[in-house]
């Protein structure tokens, strides 16, 4: 790309992990100074770390305080923010289509367009629902607050039925990946809290089954990983039935292969991954069968140099690996750092370095009954086990930095400190 002679325009689609932290580093570089303007688009007017939603979506933790504002964020660190959902892009005339805003009955602000000179999709995904029938219309999904905090209210109403009337909960969560299993030992962790807070029994009322096609749980995690947590859930007394593909869904509960129906008073769907389907129609961009954008080891698109894509919502396989990276916050945040570091120089006519990944390890926790994982190929500890108290403190420290990639070391230990002050005089669980 040749030198400019004014300050090229950049707009961030998805103010996700990948989004918001590109955002914000090339707002310090660039924006402050004068040298892009940088806008980042996104339905919402703020950001909630995704690996945090199953604790929202349980009421275990206080969403208010992990919301970061990003008309805010975007203020001090010389970015533009603008609300807005994609609905296409011409990529002759380089404008980005955004939809109208609407409220509960018009459109506040009509269909509009933003020119751009350099493109970020970073839209991240969701749950897959792998076209089974009834999945949409009776399974909750926890891919945004929106929705987790949807499953929280639905979830507080489920017991107080189940206390007042004498009877039990029952939950079905199809896909026992990182979310599945995480969501499932927080709401043990739930309803033992919500046990002090007028019914005993409320705990032993929970029957809780999760449903995974692969033979096993995590079954992206190593093997030791998913043997330790399966027999956590185990001993919280899950059914946990691996080898299991689900049929339909219904409102009374889920058809599988081998049964024809597993009741349930709530259900969700936590099984696989798609990035939104917007992907697949902008003006011609390669994307694969989930709708993740096809993009080359620099991170742009195969077709179009003015286009790049980060996190979930792309698809980049490595020359050294056989499968595509996976979609994870580990790449997301490594996509936008990378991206960060040398997008600026891009800008003035020098190429972008092929992106590396650096397989850090993996971590689930289950709350307040462990935490396990296994270190990356990128430590001379590759594969060694981790549990117990080091692999909980890992997997805080994994939130910890990213905090500290957006706010900076002083405030994040001030919002670390302020959530430990705010717990003592508050209730540890969500009541209203």
């Amino acid at each position: 790309m040749r030198p400019r002679t004014h300050s090229p325009r950049i707009v961030i689609v998805g103010g996700g992990t990948a989004g918001l932290l590109l955002a914000t580093r090339l707002g310090r570089q660039l924006g402050k100074a004068g040298h892009a303007r940088i806008t980042l688009v996104d339905r919402s007017l703020t950001h909630l770390w995704k690996p945090m939603l199953h604790t929202i979506a349980a009421g275990t933790r206080d969403v208010h305080q992990h919301k970061v504002s990003l008309l805010a964020q975007a203020r001090t660190h010389g970015f533009g923010y603008e609300p807005g959902e994609l609905c296409g892009i011409d990529r002759a005339t380089r404008q980005v289509r955004l939809a109208a805003l609407p409220d509960a009955t018009s459109a506040l602000v009509g269909p509009r367009s933003l020119p751009y000179d350099v493109l970020v999709l970073a839209l991240g995904s969701g749950a897959n629902d792998f076209g089974v029938p009834g999945v949409q219309a009776h399974c909750h999904f926890i891919d945004s607050p929106a929705q987790a905090e949807s499953f929280n209210e639905r979830l507080r109403w489920q017991l107080f039925r189940g206390a007042l009337q004498d009877e039990s909960v029952s939950i079905g969560i199809v896909g026992a990946g990182a979310t599945g299993v995480e969501l499932a030992a927080e709401l043990s962790h739930l309803l033992e809290l919500a046990a002090h807070f007028g019914d005993p029994s409320l705990r032993e009322r929970l029957q809780l089954t999760l449903y995974e096609s692969a033979p096993r749980i995590l079954a992206a995690f190593p093997e030791r990983v998913s043997e330790s947590s399966h027999r956590v859930l185990d001993r919280l007394g899950f059914q946990i039935r691996t080898g299991t593909r689900v049929l339909q869904a219904s409102a009374d509960g889920l058809t599988t292969a081998q049964t024809p129906l597993h009741s349930a008073d709530m259900l969700v769907w936590a099984a696989g991954i798609k990035a939104p389907e917007v992907l697949s129609r902008l003006d011609g961009l390669p994307t694969n069968a989930s709708h993740q954008v096809v993009v080359n080891a620099a991170l742009q698109s195969t077709d179009d140099d003015h286009v790049f894509a980060l996190g979930d919502c792309s698809t980049l396989t490595l020359p050294d690996q056989s499968r595509p990276l996976p979609a994870s916050a580990q790449v997301a945040v490594q996509q936008a750092t990378h991206l960060a570091k040398h997008l600026p120089g891009w800008l003035q006519g020098r190429p972008i370095p092929a992106f590396r990944y650096r397989d850090l390890g993996s971590l689930v926790s289950l709350g307040r009954y462990g935490a396990y994982g296994s270190v990356g190929k990128a430590s001379p500890f590759a594969g060694q086990f981790l549990g117990g108290h080091v692999a909980r403190l890992g997997h805080e420290l994994v939130y910890r930095n990213y905090q500290r990639a957006l706010h900076g070391l002083g405030k994040t230990s001030l919002l670390w400190a302020t959530e430990g002050l705010n717990s003592w005089p508050h209730p540890g669980i969500r009541l209203s």
